[in-house]
């Protein structure tokens, strides 16, 4: 039977999140962003609640992309959209290291949240300001537990690439769990049964 799956995005204002979710979700995204009032940067907008995509899977799986929202002032939506959630993505501008605690304080949130799987995504990465990988993963304190990978929120093989390795890691807590055999994976079993990361290239 086809089931719904929620994965969320999430990571400092302007990280890429609204242009994530757009580049792959099959509908027009439902977005809430409003101008912004006395920020820098190129953008005079940002998310006040949540973007919202669609993808549907050849079995009738579905997957909905929740956005987050990333300033702090509209966090109280953060623990609300990650409720459910089978995974997160946390986008973080690499060539903007002034971003980086911002990003640290909203993965510390997150964890504590849940302690579902995440995947970071390093976008701009093409730029000649971005750090290295391990720099940012030091940074954050993910080594040994999620992986950084380089994307371009922009490109639709990026995200692929990043979504199938989040997926990748939910199908392993699921065989640990199954392994351990104590506890009910009932629910699991079935998140298992759609989460073929082969299905969204």
């Amino acid at each position: 039977m086809a089931g719904v799956f929620k994965i969320v995005v999430t990571g400092p204002y302007n990280s890429g999140k609204t242009t994530f979710i757009s580049t792959i979700s099959e509908i027009d995204v439902v977005s809430t962003e409003r101008k912004t009032r006395g920020l820098g940067g190129s953008r005079d907008k940002t998310t006040v609640a949540m973007d919202f995509g669609k993808i549907t899977l050849p079995d009738d799986n579905i997957i909905h992309l929740y956005g987050t929202p990333g300033q702090e002032r509209f966090s109280f939506m953060w623990e609300i959209l990650s409720e459910g959630m089978l995974g997160f993505v946390l986008l973080v501008d690499g060539s903007d290291p002034s971003k980086f605690v911002e990003a640290k304080r909203i993965l510390d949130r997150f964890r504590s949240f849940s302690q579902e799987p995440f995947i970071v995504g390093m976008t701009r990465a093409e730029l000649p300001t971005c750090v290295p990988e391990r720099e940012l993963s030091s940074f954050l304190g993910t080594q040994g537990e999620a992986r950084i990978i380089k994307c371009d929120a922009r490109k639709i093989f990026d995200v692929k690439r990043t979504l199938v390795e989040l997926l990748e890691m939910v199908l392993a807590k699921i065989d640990r769990m199954e392994g351990a055999s104590a506890v009910d994976v009932s629910s699991a079993g079935s998140s298992k049964e759609f989460i073929s990361p082969g299905r969204l290239s």
